[in-house]
């Protein structure tokens, strides 16, 4: 599992997550990860971060956490059944193509996360900035159908 992050001015850090993804391994991201990273590109404030509602960012730990952080982080609220509006989406898809691409196939777990990072270090800086371009017209789409259920 990879967890990673972006804005329109950098890729972020990308983070081999080698077991199912709990609440306590997110918070250590987070905290070590995302803190440093916003701090970086947003270095006079106004950071605003993005994350679904996949059972680990939801958990009280997690939530306390933003909460502590207010006046660094602003915890942009997720409607539910909307993976539309997620454009780290896209940016898995992107990777899970070009790695099925690839051969030969991935012998090995240790060539598997090289491949994952090469592909994440070379993403398009053009790609990842249209996709945070694009999120007012997809948080408008949200809005339209009152925060229902989107598709990709």
């Amino acid at each position: 599992m990879l967890w990673g992050t972006f804005s329109w001015a950098a890729l972020g850090p990308v983070i081999m997550v080698e077991q199912t993804m709990k609440a306590v391994n997110y918070l250590y991201i987070i905290a070590d990860q995302l803190h440093l990273y916003m701090a970086f590109v947003f270095p006079t404030g106004n950071r605003s971060f993005q994350q679904d509602n996949a059972p680990c960012h939801k958990a009280r730990i997690v939530l306390e956490w933003f909460e502590e952080h207010t006046d660094e982080f602003h915890l942009m609220s997720w409607p539910p059944n909307s993976p539309y509006i997620n454009p780290m989406e896209h940016i898995w898809y992107v990777m899970e193509r070009q790695l099925r691409a690839q051969t030969p196939p991935c012998p090995n777990i240790s060539t598997l996360r090289d491949r994952c990072l090469d592909i994440w270090l070379n993403l398009s800086t053009v790609m990842y900035q249209k996709l945070v371009a694009s999120m007012p017209r997809r948080v408008a789409v949200v809005l339209n159908i009152k925060g229902g259920a989107t598709r990709y």
